[in-house]
């Protein structure tokens, strides 16, 4: 908590101090409005990589990640920006998406590695993101103050009346960039043509992967981190123009071989985690059980369990209260208690020492003043210590409706424990699993013969990018999930 808070008023100190200046711009050449030079633009970067990492967690495949490094690196020598030194991260999340930030950190997540369908989508992508940093959309965005400053959020807010409360309580960071405008990103889909057609990628194939992102928006399956996947342009418009860019570009430096290596890509992505790890945690018959950091509790009935990085958050479907669990740092119990409460800017009112199925905690019943509602929300917190590691668990709501929710608070809070059971902890997440098309035939077929239940079939195609009804020769690795 105290990192995002840190790195929240590192923004604002920069916004404050950074006089104006004009540069030339890498790509266009011409002079614009710059308040940031390049120094302090790689100690943003630094700072706001050191949270993500930490937050979302880096999904481990040495494999993979050597070829993002290796491509990586050789877009970045023929970019508009050479000087940088380009940093690559998989993030361990499900969320299909993938972004840029300044200094040269590009992010891309498991998830949308997931759908890749070849290295020349994922090079297109790349140099999409690598756009956004060598024409330096962000920071000129942030200059002509049309940049948001680094936020914390707390995501989906129960009720208005703690709304501000629930943001100083997330744990997680999001860079909540505004949305990048039109030709921003109209200037990224170019660069990334431009980039990756270098290299030698087909970039058409990067044109390809924008189907994919209409599909995503008819089925709701955005979210969660600043991407490309946005709305303006319309991912139809620029499936037309990419393609058109790309076919350009290939005219432009002569040659008939273009790289696409499906199944190189494909080979490479075989054993990937696909979709919500249980091992970060995961709902069951109303009981919550999380096996890599070994604790479980109950969750009461018509309450809602959401997994954010950093943080769990529990809610009732009549939406008047919210629980929030996180580990939290401290030399001990009582010092990660009040740092905890510090940094919320909670008034405590009654404490104690208890004990919770064994552990040593402390139960804390405190307030804090909801300044944009008017009201005070009254916070119900228990602090345990489970062998070293400590968790706050705070639940919270209006005064009005404290109470009324302190049942449900408590048993969640007091029926905390460690977990044990083989069973729960061994749990196995799916996996991407590549294997050949047996037959000439539909997609429809193929799975059938593959034995692919028939209510994963349409997952399963989104995920190969294709239609059901498509044409598929036999031997063509497709992608298939298994535990």
């Amino acid at each position: 908590m105290k990192s995002a808070f840190r790195l929240f008023k590192i923004f604002v100190f920069l916004m404050v101090l950074l006089t104006p200046s004009c540069s030339r711009n890498p790509v266009t050449g011409r002079r614009e409005f710059m308040l940031i030079t390049e120094r302090r633009e790689m100690v943003i970067g630094a700072e706001f990589d050191k949270q993500m990492t930490e937050i979302f967690g880096l999904y481990e495949d040495p494999d993979l990640q050597s070829f993002i490094d290796e491509k990586g690196r050789e877009m970045g020598l023929i970019s508009h920006r050479p000087n940088l030194s380009y940093q690559f991260r998989i993030l361990d999340s499900h969320v299909i998406n993938a972004f840029a930030v300044p200094g040269g950190y590009i992010y891309l997540t498991r998830g949308i590695l997931a759908h890749f369908n070849s290295e020349a989508e994922l090079i297109g992508v790349l140099g999409h993101e690598m756009g956004h940093i060598t024409a330096r959309h962000a920071l000129s965005r942030k200059s002509r103050g049309q940049l948001a400053q680094l936020l914390l959020l707390g995501g989906m807010i129960v009720s208005e009346e703690f709304a501000q409360f629930a943001n100083l309580a997330f744990t997680g960071v999001e860079l909540l960039f505004l949305q990048y405008s039109r030709n921003d990103e109209r200037e990224a889909d170019r660069l990334g043509v431009e980039y990756s057609t270098k290299l030698g990628y087909d970039a058409s194939r990067f044109a390809d992967f924008f189907q994919l992102l209409v599909q995503m928006e008819l089925e709701g399956k955005t979210g969660g981190i600043p991407t490309f996947l946005s709305t303006h342009p319309d991912p139809g418009d620029r499936y037309n123009s990419v393609n058109q860019q790309a076919q350009e570009w290939k005219q432009t430096l002569g040659g008939d071989l273009w790289l696409v290596n499906r199944h190189s890509y494909l080979r490479m992505i075989d054993g990937m985690v696909y979709g919500e790890d249980p091992r970060q945690g995961y709902l069951d018959d109303q009981v919550f059980y999380h096996p890599n950091q070994r604790f479980t509790f109950p969750v009461p009935l018509d309450w809602n369990v959401e997994i954010i990085p950093g943080q769990i958050r529990i809610t009732p479907e009549h939406g008047n209260a919210m629980v929030l669990l996180s580990a939290i740092n401290g030399i001990s119990l009582l010092h990660a208690a009040q740092n905890n409460i510090e940094n919320l800017g909670l008034r405590v009112l009654d404490s104690e020492n208890i004990t919770v199925n064994g552990m040593p905690a402390m139960s804390v019943i405190s307030e804090q003043q909801a300044a944009e509602a008017g009201r005070s929300i009254r916070v119900k917190s228990v602090f345990i210590d489970m062998k070293g590691t400590y968790y706050s668990i705070h639940g919270f709501a209006t005064i009005d409706y404290f109470d009324a929710n302190m049942a449900d608070f408590e048993q969640i809070m007091l029926n905390f424990e460690s977990l044990t059971d083989v069973s729960r902890i061994n749990v196995r997440p799916e996996r991407i699993h590549i294997r050949p098309a047996p037959l000439d035939g539909s997609l429809r077929e193929v799975f059938r013969v593959l034995r692919v239940q028939p209510d994963q079939m349409q997952e399963l195609a989104f995920l190969n990018n294709m239609e059901l009804t498509d044409r598929i020769q036999a031997g063509l690795l497709l992608k298939t999930i298994r535990r």
